[in-house]
């Protein structure tokens, strides 16, 4: 997935409310930019952060930049905005790039299911049972190389699982897909610690036959795309 309008370098000064953060542009004018991501986003809070902002394409949004990266002094990206894995994992469902996934030609997003809930893809193919995939962004690392989820308790989250659980009973396939949004990780597990009931939910899941995929991500200022499949550590 191609950034576009182009993403341009600043200087985080605080992130708070939730969806706000405070920068600086290299011209050194100060700004307040939305960040799509509802997590604790740790290791990300810290003034100084070189990070990396998208322009608003519409002219009538009130605010006009976008946090979409955060770059690290050695170099590493780390994707922010959780409204982009769809984006970036459509791309890859479409091109083939998720072996156990490819088989699949109609590809659907957002499809009603479950209790008041949208799949994020719904894969259907004449010979094969209709697949639901759930994507979930992975920014959380507290080990060198190990990326963890999730890095705020969710409920949402162990609800969506339980929802694939049942596709799973009713003669359906169902996928978990944690997309890795970092450059520096190449493992992942779960961070029961931080939300034990989403880690229960995820046992269940798996026990019940739900498919779990964790891939990470090639990432630069100009692009994301999906790369290889990571080792579990569960």
């Amino acid at each position: 997935m191609k950034f576009e309008p182009p993403l341009i370098p600043a200087t985080l000064i605080r992130r708070y409310k939730r969806f706000l953060a405070d920068v600086r542009l290299e011209t050194g004018q100060e700004l307040t930019a939305h960040i799509a991501n509802p997590g604790a986003m740790t290791g990300f809070k810290d003034e100084g952060l070189r990070v990396w902002l998208q322009p608003a394409t519409n002219p009538a949004r009130k605010l006009k930049y976008s946090w979409i990266l955060a770059q690290t002094g050695d170099g590493h990206f780390t994707g922010l905005d959780t409204s982009l894995p769809n984006k970036i994992v459509g791309e890859a469902l479409h091109a083939g790039q998720i072996p156990s996934l490819a088989q699949y030609k109609t590809i659907t997003p957002e499809q009603k299911y479950g209790q008041n809930s949208r799949i994020d893809f719904l894969l259907t193919q004449n010979g094969h049972p209709d697949t639901y995939v759930e994507v979930k962004s992975v920014t959380l690392s507290r080990q060198t190389g190990l990326a963890e989820f999730p890095d705020s308790v969710t409920a949402r989250g162990a609800k969506h699982l339980e929802e694939l659980s049942e596709m799973v009973r009713t003669g359906k396939r169902a996928v978990m897909l944690y997309l890795i949004q970092r450059s520096d990780c190449d493992r992942f597990a779960l961070a029961a610690d931080i939300d034990p009931n989403y880690a229960q939910a995820f046992g269940q899941a798996r026990a019940a036959g739900v498919e779990i995929l964790a891939y990470r991500t090639n990432i630069s200022t100009t692009q994301i795309t999906v790369a290889e499949p990571v080792e579990l550590f569960l």
